[in-house]
């Protein structure tokens, strides 16, 4: 990862903060088994975080069921994701990442729900926490 992020730390210190999985998503920009993550089929009323850094990164309002497996927003809290271009595996997609820490959440696609933004940010469970009062 780049060094432009506010919360810079070592490899060694990320994977001494996160887990073996949490660092292979967020880290080495890993995806979760799809229908496995404890957020895909979670609609609490809450904020969602980057489980690295904390920053608030989506509202459960924007949060719906896109059967694809993963946590599905259809927008995201303003700033606080940065887009990056991603032709790995043969596909052209857009990456998503904690525009604080660089930390990897998903990415995002133009097949979100047209009665609002059109967009579905396809999110790792692992990448974020869920905060039920939205206080955190």
């Amino acid at each position: 990862m780049d060094n432009k992020h506010s919360s810079e730390k070592s490899e060694a210190e990320w994977k001494e903060q996160l887990s073996a999985e949490e660092y292979y998503v967020l880290r080495q920009k890993g995806t979760e088994r799809p229908h496995t993550g404890q957020y895909d089929l979670h609609f609490e009323n809450g904020d969602y975080h980057c489980k690295a850094c904390n920053a608030k990164l989506f509202e459960s309002e924007h949060k719906f069921e896109s059967g694809c497996g993963w946590p599905s927003f259809d927008e995201a809290v303003e700033g606080a994701i940065e887009y990056i271009r991603d032709t790995t595996h043969g596909m052209m997609r857009t990456e998503t990442v904690c525009a604080n820490c660089g930390g990897h959440l998903g990415h995002v696609f133009n097949d979100g729900p047209r009665e609002t933004t059109g967009q579905r940010y396809c999110i790792n469970s692992v990448s974020i926490d869920f905060d039920p009062t939205g206080e955190k």
